[in-house]
């Protein structure tokens, strides 16, 4: 088997079973970045088909030096921040402020119940619309390292700012995060 290295040069050079392979190996963790990142599965699609468009319309600029994975969630990211700015606009045309919420993703285990599990799928489903409506410079640092696994400092070299940036911005979401949870904690039990 060909080495990630080894495909994105060839896909550099304009081979397109390379990054046809490429694409391959990317695509289901670059999908949960995207679907993370704009709370709708169709939405995440739509936007995964563009970033592989714009990688393939691009790729003479590819660095092969670079890890494709670093370059195509950067494609992605940017992509994603296009879409929050179109929908923003869209918004306010129609005069409209609230989406709708992201379905919700809870996955029975078979050891919980009926309600455990609802309960479950109503938390994911908040969790997946307060992320969504997080600023991009947030978002985009919380779903790399907290959500994709991704270190500090491969964070910081995909959105191209510092550590520290990405330590501060990944407390900040997180402390958003949590406030809006508990403040819809709070409706619901003045609600009951």
């Amino acid at each position: 088997m060909e080495s990630p290295a080894d495909l994105s040069a060839r896909a550099a050079g304009g081979d397109r079973a390379a990054f046809s392979e490429l694409m391959r190996q990317t695509t289901a963790a670059l999908f949960r970045l995207v679907r993370r990142y704009v709370g709708d599965e169709e939405e995440a699609l739509d936007l995964l088909q563009d970033t592989y468009a714009a990688a393939w319309i691009n790729i003479r600029r590819y660095d092969p030096a670079r890890p494709f994975e670093v370059w195509i969630r950067t494609i992605a990211l940017n992509k994603c921040r296009d879409w929050s700015r179109r929908r923003f606009v869209r918004r306010l045309i129609r005069g409209s402020v609230e989406l709708s919420s992201p379905e919700a993703m809870a996955v029975s285990d078979g050891t919980r119940s009926a309600e455990e599990r609802m309960e479950i799928g109503v938390r994911l489903a908040r969790l997946n619309t307060e992320m969504s409506r997080l600023p991009p410079h947030l978002k985009a640092p919380l779903l790399l390292t907290a959500i994709e696994g991704r270190s500090q400092a491969e964070t910081a070299g995909i959105l191209g700012v510092s550590v520290k940036a990405v330590e501060t911005r990944v407390a900040r979401a997180r402390r958003r995060l949590s406030d809006a949870l508990c403040d819809a904690a709070a409706v619901r039990i003045v609600a009951d």
